[in-house]
């Protein structure tokens, strides 16, 4: 690249994270980060996040339960395509919602062939999302991707443009695709990401395709450019990406292992007497490399309070990134009674949760809360019958007549092992999808079974037991953001109050 065009992109690069909040939330689970936390959060001073995991069923059961204030077909009707829209209301809509003991419709379901329906719905339900979360306010608000939910990745990302999308955050895997998909489908150009497949060679080229005008027929008008945050657990992995324009982000989002959902593994695989991984000195995560790198940063993994913010400024960060006291809040998308339950448990200091190193059939360790009633509870575990009808933390692999398969450590058992799977992989993995999406309200009833909820919440519960020091009652956005930012003087801090801290 040319300097002169080198300069423009790392000018470009800048400009697109200069003016974002200190305090960002994270987004969390399918349908915690809901869109009313976002706005909420963003109309208070944040960056509102919504979650980018499953937003077309989230959507389709959203519907199917009868949207009761209407706040979803609202967002609708401004969508460029109202065929499609009137298409996905007729076939998923219900007035006044579901009858009782009526299960879900299930959804067309999204894989490396990309049928089109399925790609539009997932765009869609990405834009039905931001275009809530951005309603009634100019505040800037992202969207929060897995790397390895790669199937869905373009269609969301295009749907979330769409809607105007300010930053889009991307955790668990390796985001060097992101760039140039964000900058493909801002010029409306088809745009190709390649896909990760087991046993693939070298003469393999799996990719999968979005061409905006086959989703949108009817768009034609330029997209923004949203800033890209690579959330990253290493200033290794961040050196990798910054070191080329190609796969340089805007930003980082630093977190540390004690944060909730998905964590990096250890750098060398060890478990305690509990089973849990160990983390050691190799994965802490050298502050002054990160600012050696000369891009903003934003520190997460119990972070939360002006302490921690202030701190996290003196080491040079933008500020922090607070997940916990977000999803225990009153705008989250997590069930009235679980988080009744969570709050009332946290007053009496029997909250325990548990960085499980198996749970996650991405291979991830991932927080579980230890809960009686949900998948943590080895009796609720075993009465579940295995099955994967949602499948978006299925694995693509290569068949040995060079097709892709996809397969899920989760799914039956018999099933996995047909696919070539190890039975060894299948021990003690947690139905993710499923178990996610109860917890947001909208578990799917098999005969008359519900699929039980799964709680996911960061290990340092100090930040939360303080807010319900200070709000018995529960408390909201607006309240953590205020609690956050309070007396914050940057090198006024010493050091975090709190000890749990990798950095």
């Amino acid at each position: 690249m040319r300097p002169y065009l080198r300069l423009r992109k790392l000018l470009d690069m800048r400009e697109r994270a200069a003016d974002l909040p200190a305090v960002i939330q994270g987004g969390m689970g399918v349908g915690i980060s809901s869109a009313q936390l976002a706005h909420e959060v963003s109309r208070h001073g944040g960056l509102g996040v919504i979650s980018g995991v499953a937003p077309d069923l989230l959507l389709a059961r959203w519907l199917q339960d009868g949207d009761p204030h209407g706040i979803y077909r609202a967002a609708m009707e401004a969508y460029p395509d109202q065929e499609f829209v009137a298409r996905t209301l007729r076939r998923y809509f219900r007035q006044g919602g579901r009858a009782p003991n009526v299960p879900y419709r299930p959804i067309h379901r999204l894989d490396h062939h990309q049928r089109i329906e399925a790609v539009r719905l997932a765009a869609l339900g990405a834009y039905v999302q931001v275009r809530v979360a951005k309603d009634g306010h100019d505040r800037p608000i992202g969207i929060n991707l897995l790397e390895k939910i790669q199937v869905w990745t373009p269609a969301v990302l295009f749907g979330a443009m769409l809607a105007g999308v300010d930053v889009v955050l991307v955790g668990a895997g390796l985001p060097s695709q992101f760039p140039q998909l964000l900058d493909g489908l801002r010029r409306g150009e088809a745009v190709r990401l390649t896909l990760d497949v087991v046993g693939s060679t070298s003469d393999d080229d799996f990719a999968i395709e979005l061409d905006p005008a086959a989703v949108v027929p009817a768009w034609s008008e330029p997209l923004r450019r949203p800033a890209l945050l690579a959330i990253v657990s290493s200033h290794v992995l961040a050196s990798y990406l910054a070191r080329d324009e190609g796969t340089c982000p805007d930003g980082f989002v630093v977190e540390g292992p004690v944060a909730g959902g998905h964590n990096a593994p250890p750098r060398r695989m060890a478990l305690d007497d509990s089973g849990e991984p160990i983390y050691g000195e190799r994965d802490q995560v050298d502050l002054d490399r990160m600012r050696l790198l000369g891009l903003p940063f934003w520190l997460a993994g119990g972070q939360a309070g002006p302490e921690r913010l202030g701190w996290a400024q003196e080491q040079g960060a933008r500020g922090v990134q607070a997940g916990t006291v977000f999803a225990l809040s009153h705008e989250s998308g997590l069930q009235q009674p679980l988080r009744r339950a969570l709050l009332a448990n946290l007053a009496q200091d029997d909250v325990r949760v548990r960085t499980d190193p198996i749970a996650s059939p991405t291979g991830f360790p991932f927080k579980v809360v230890q809960m009686p009633g949900t998948v943590a509870e080895p009796a609720v575990y075993a009465r579940r019958d295995r099955n994967c009808d949602l499948g978006y933390l299925r694995t693509a692999y290569r068949r040995s007549d060079g097709s892709i398969g996809q397969r899920c450590p989760a799914e039956p058992v018999s099933a996995y092992l047909r696919k070539g799977g190890d039975a060894e992989d299948t021990e003690g993995r947690v139905c993710l999808c499923n178990g996610l999406t109860s917890t947001a309200g909208v578990a799917q009833l098999r005969g008359n079974v519900t699929e039980p909820p799964l709680v996911t919440l960061g290990q340092d519960l100090a930040a939360a037991k303080e807010l319900l020091r200070l709000h018995p009652d529960g408390w909201g956005a607006a309240d953590v953001l205020a609690w956050i930012t309070s007396e914050v003087s940057v090198g006024a801090v010493a050091s975090p109050a709190r000890s749990a801290t990798p950095f």
